[in-house]
């Protein structure tokens, strides 16, 4: 009988050889691994590629324990660690691209990796094509004989789009191409790589997985067909984490789909009670029909989190800046998926450097707020004072015309 989803997350990366017969896999801290016997030698050689003890780099047995409940949660064939998702998406790509390649990617992708694409891959004479999230079967007219990676995320960084991932995906393996995708909001709970055509599935384990805002982690899971590339790539480039941080990581799993129904349950009502005010334009909360996507969220995906934003009316910093300095309970500060709640402001200008085909159509400010653990009412209490702040500067600046 197989496990449930739950139960893996109890269970996942805890077989005797990793734990020794305690509940979580000790922190194996490890450079030199050292042999007594050339055989013994030989035989770590021999098997260095499928977690045994051979040299630091290739992980411990916390690694180890920590790649095995990746792939048990998310599926696939193998788990590569990185140093964070930044450093996993960027050595995905480069796991499987070369000079004269060409890649498609999501043009709401988090602004690092446009970035990366605009700065290394371009440097390196790989060409980048970024599309609408919302572009469907239109994306058979942006495939070129060269193109190897298509590249998503959903739902897309700060504006929330969800998009069509198996269609995407299967048009995509048509032409043989590889499909990757920032997983980082599903967390590998939410939402199945795998069984919607990916092929290698991408998180910033930094955010949910991790859940403390204290580690700076990345994952990446393959397919059987591109795990092996994947890995020795990878390992080529250097690329390996703490296993203290894996320990955290893999600490963190045990909790992940408790606090991952908390967030989106603190989420929705916090999203609902938005969707009401005066102020708001709209709430981008992929369970929400105001949410671009949100057919393919409830087709596609089991729930939500603590991430989602909203758009004002319209687009006044000082007002937007007097909101956001008194907050109690919200904090200001990058990265989300830990159990604090969170705010940051984007006003409509500041994506004219982040989008090049999908720009919003809207021409207020765009607040992205992560709902954490707290007390729902105390969170739209802050917001609550916070639209008290801004109302009262709006109405300064109309008495002044």
């Amino acid at each position: 009988m197989s496990e449930g989803k739950k139960t893996k997350f109890v269970t996942a990366g805890r077989d005797k050889k990793w734990t020794n017969g305690v509940v979580n896999p000790p922190v194996q801290r490890a450079s030199t691994i050292v042999f007594d016997t050339v055989a013994e030698k030989n035989q770590a050689m021999i098997n260095r590629t499928n977690k045994t003890l051979f040299y630091g780099r290739r992980g411990t047995n916390t690694h180890f324990a920590f790649q095995d409940a990746m792939v048990e949660i998310e599926g696939g064939a193998g788990c590569a660690l990185y140093p964070c998702g930044t450093a996993a998406i960027s050595n995905a790509i480069l796991s499987f691209i070369e000079t004269g390649d060409h890649i498609l990617m999501v043009d709401t992708c988090y602004e690092p990796t446009r970035d990366f694409c605009d700065t290394i891959m371009k440097k390196m004479g790989v060409e980048t094509t970024y599309f609408d999230p919302m572009i469907g079967e239109g994306i058979r007219d942006l495939i070129q004989p060269n193109t190897k990676v298509l590249f998503l995320e959903s739902p897309g960084s700060i504006t929330m789009e969800v998009m069509d991932v198996p269609t995407l995906a299967s048009i995509a393996h048509e032409k043989d191409i590889i499909v990757m995708l920032d997983n980082t909001w599903g967390a590998g709970v939410n939402f199945s790589p795998f069984e919607h055509g990916v092929d290698i599935s991408i998180q910033a384990a930094t955010k949910y997985i991790v859940g403390h805002s204290d580690v700076m982690l990345g994952t990446a899971v393959a397919s059987e067909k591109y795990w092996d590339q994947l890995r020795e790539q990878s390992y080529l480039m250097g690329q390996c984490v703490s296993p203290d941080d894996a320990y955290l990581g893999l600490r963190g799993i045990r909790t992940l789909d408790v606090r991952l129904r908390q967030h989106a349950e603190n989420s929705l009502k916090v999203a609902q009670w938005l969707a009401n005010r005066p102020e708001v334009d709209h709430v981008r909360h992929p369970a929400l029909e105001s949410c671009p996507g949100h057919e393919f969220f409830k087709r596609d995906f089991t729930g939500g989190n603590g991430l989602f934003s909203f758009v004002l009316k319209s687009s006044y910093p000082k007002a937007t800046t007097a909101l956001l300095d008194g907050m109690k309970h919200f904090s200001m500060g990058y990265s989300w998926g830990g159990y604090e709640s969170l705010i940051l402001a984007n006003e409509p200008k500041s994506f004219n450097s982040l989008r090049t085909v999908a720009n919003p159509n809207f021409e207020g400010t765009l607040v992205r707020l992560h709902i954490g653990l707290e007390d729902v009412e105390d969170l739209i209490s802050d917001l609550e004072a916070g639209f008290e702040r801004y109302n009262a500067l709006v109405l300064e600046k109309e008495a002044s015309l």
